[in-house]
This record gives C-alpha cells, structure tokens and sequence, in this order.
C-alpha cells in the first residue's frame, strides 16, 4: 500500500494525542506508576487477543527479541514512566511538546554511537526544534487558565522520558531491519520484557500496592487508563513499528511528531484552556525543526 508508512504515522500521532489526555488524568487520580503498570497489563490482554486471532506466527531470531527487549526497558518503563511523572506535573500540552525533542536525540545518539551523517540542515532542525519548546517553556505567565503551570522538575522528567523514547525507536528499527516482524507481535514482545522487568521492582519498592483496591476507589482512574492503554501501547505503538517498517525512521518520526499540534485543539477544547500566539507558534516553531532535521 502507497505511503502506507506516512499514513499510519499519522494515525499514530492521533492516538497518542487522546492517550496523553487520558493518562495525564489517570496519573493525577491514582499516581504515575499505578498508570504505567496497569496500561501494559491491559495492552497485553489486547494483544494476546489480536495475536491469537489473527493467527501470527512467532518468528523472531533471539537478536530481534533481544532489540525489542531493550527498546521496550527504555521506551516503555525508563521513557513513559518520567513521561507520564510529567503529565501529572506540567499536563499533557507541555509534556508532549517537550516529547518533540525525541526525533533529535535519535538523531544525536545515531551520530554518536551509530556513526550515521549529521548535515548542517540537520544541526539547524534540532536548534529549531528546541527554540520553539523554549519558547513556550520560558515564556512569561505560561497557561494562565489551566491548572498547570511550568514546573522545572515536570520539564526534567519530561526530558528523560523522550530520552527514553528515542533510545527504544532505534532499538525496535534494528529488530525491524534484521526481518520483517508484524507490528502486533513486536508490540507485544516490547511491552511484555517491560512487564517482566518492571512489575518485580515495583512489588519490591511497595508502589504497586493493592491495584485494585486502588482502582476500586477512584474507577475513572481506571476508565482513563484502559481508554489510555487501548490508544497508546495497544493501538499507538503497534501503528508507530508499522510505520517505522514501511518508511524511513526520520520521515515517520516527523509526523508522529505533529502530537504538540494536534494537542492543541484538544486542550482547547477538553481543558478549555485560552492559548497564547506564543504557545501555538512554538509548538509549530518545534515540529518544523523536526521536519527540517529529517526532510531535507
């Protein structure tokens, strides 16, 4: 299928807008690492499912679960767990403009470890990209009528998670380019090495106490992580790793980048949140130099 990688970029980006909503309310009722547990249990019943049903073979080479293994410690428990510490300090908005900065640092880390190319035009995108989230992140009276506001420490735990992120896509892009792998059974292999690995730390440090006693109490706490989990590790990472296998990794990072703009009217409208210029202009500002990192 044409631009079958570009479309489901797109279709990503959608996804993980509506997810970011979701979860950042989920986090607020019941805490960050009740969230991020809870989405990827929830993902793998999906799944299970979806794998059982369609009837995919497991074919992969120890190689490729050991990328997806890593790419799932560092996008899925590292990443989205400071990301989703985020969304319950700075709100989805701001956290997921700061996530913009991902295509960058995949683009920095392959410089430096990968010995991949860095043009002049690519060195100017990342500038860019950071000028327009510094724009709005150093603003005076940054969103007024939300009940966020800047608070450095959500833009640090931001930070990691799109250093996290960046990591797990070029861990999953070396998986996808040993042999081709069915988008659903690489989600489930990233999301299941998390759960081995995050679920025994989480029982030993006590953070995982009673989850559903927890959730009992507050259920749209759970209502918004099961909407959460269904369009972000479910659906939105399924549909990135299809996009990232039929389509250069720059060209899908772009326009799944496009989330702080389509942020925008979900905010709006959800939060009832009155927008600055500034605001939209460094979120567009942001997604530019992302295009001029990787389109040129």
């Amino acid at each position: 299928m044409p631009l079958l990688g570009e479309i489901t970029a797109l279709i990503t980006a959608c996804f993980w807008s509506m997810s970011s909503i979701a979860f950042t309310e989920a986090s607020i009722r019941v805490g960050p690492m009740y969230v991020n547990v809870t989405r990827m249990l929830i993902a793998l019943i999906f799944l299970s499912v979806t794998l059982i049903f369609l009837n995919v073979k497991v074919d992969l080479s120890s190689n490729q679960i050991w990328n997806l293994t890593i790419s799932g410690f560092a996008g899925l428990v590292i990443g989205d767990t400071f990301l989703f510490k985020a969304f319950r300090s700075i709100g989805a908005r701001i956290s997921m403009l700061v996530m913009a900065l991902v295509p960058p640092i995949s683009a920095l880390l392959a410089f430096f470890f990968l010995g991949e190319r860095l043009s002049i035009l690519g060195v100017l995108g990342i500038t860019v990209t950071v000028s327009g989230i510094a724009l709005v992140i150093f603003k005076r009276e940054e969103r007024p009528t939300s009940n966020y506001k800047i608070d450095y420490s959500g833009i640090f735990y931001a930070v990691i998670g799109a250093v996290g992120q960046a990591v797990g896509l070029i861990f999953a892009k070396y998986a996808f380019n040993e042999n081709e792998i069915n988008g659903f059974l690489a989600s489930f292999v990233r999301i299941a090495s998390a759960v081995i690995m995050i679920y025994p730390l989480v029982i030993i440090t006590k953070r995982f106490r009673e989850p559903v006693k927890v959730f009992m109490k507050d259920k749209k706490g759970f209502l918004f992580t099961l909407i959460g989990a269904v369009f972000g590790p479910y659906l939105g990472i399924t549909f990135s790793l299809i996009s990232i296998s039929h389509t250069k990794v720059g060209i899908a990072s772009t326009i799944m980048a496009t989330v702080p703009i389509l942020m925008l009217p979900l905010v709006h409208f959800y939060y009832k949140e009155k927008l600055s210029w500034i605001s939209i202009t460094g979120a567009f500002i942001a997604v530019g130099g992302v295009a001029l990192l990787f389109l040129h």
